[in-house]
């Protein structure tokens, strides 16, 4: 007996940044260069190939596709039609998106999903348009086609998106952040609607000795805020995806 209730998770790797370490683990690690692979997250239904086609964000629309990138991630690095092919899809074959936040890097191939309806936060629509200076991560050309279609489906308070996935709020990297919930064969998983790897969720023993169950973002609207956020997600799910880990860039499936 099959579950059209569960899914599949398979991180594609869609883009990448070089950067200092310090960007991803707030007051920690700083000076250390760090690549993070950026995800596109293809959700497929276990025994039920009728339900839609289901995508968490979008990715880079140009990445660097470098051997040097690679290796640091331990991964391939594909263009986003490269990553759907991988599972025989094409863009126009993408039924629903869901953005974890807005910034460019997460969202710049909304345009190649002809067909889907997106769903996003209404701070991070609302962002998208009024950037904070210091916020240049936003660019609002990359949704203008989604929004001039009238396909964004906005978001206020955590709901169900489809059977077995479902989004909370998470003000932690943005204001509008989303972390994903999905049911899995072998639990719940979370995909963190903030920017950070494992070493934000499982802080190192030198961490855990000042009494900090986890490290903010580098990059967050405030360091309390987020920290709180993100011990509340620890307790949500049973398998953590930070949007940034590059062990996932080897991974084909999760579970």
């Amino acid at each position: 007996m099959t579950d059209p209730k569960k899914w599949r998770i398979h991180p594609i790797v869609v883009g990448s940044k070089v950067f200092d370490q310090g960007m991803m683990t707030y007051q920690h690690a700083h000076g250390k260069p760090y690549t993070i692979p950026i995800y596109v997250w293809y959700l497929e239904p276990v025994g039920a190939p009728s339900q839609p086609v289901v995508l968490v964000d979008t990715g880079e629309m140009s990445p660097v596709q470098s051997e040097d990138r690679e290796q640091a991630i331990g991964g391939k690095i594909h263009t986003f039609e490269e990553g759907l092919a991988l599972h025989g899809l094409k863009p126009e074959d993408v039924d629903v998106v869901i953005h974890t936040h807005l910034h460019n890097d997460h969202c710049e191939n909304d345009f190649k999903c002809a067909n889907a309806v997106f769903y996003a936060h209404a701070k991070e629509l609302e962002r998208i348009h009024d950037p904070h200076p210091l916020d240049f991560r936003y660019n609002e050309e990359f949704i203008e086609d989604v929004e001039d279609a009238d396909r964004f489906r906005v978001v206020t308070e955590d709901r169900e998106i489809l059977p077995g996935i479902s989004v909370v709020h998470t003000p932690a990297h943005t204001e509008g952040g989303l972390t994903v919930l999905v049911d899995t064969p072998s639990g719940r998983a979370a995909i963190t609607g903030f920017c950070v790897i494992d070493e934000n969720l499982n802080p190192p023993k030198s961490v855990q000795a000042m009494e900090m169950e986890v490290i903010p973002p580098g990059t967050n609207i405030n360091p309390c805020l987020a920290y709180d956020q993100m011990v509340r997600v620890k307790g949500l799910a049973d398998i953590l995806l930070p949007l940034h880990e590059p062990r996932f860039a080897a991974m084909s499936t999760i579970p």
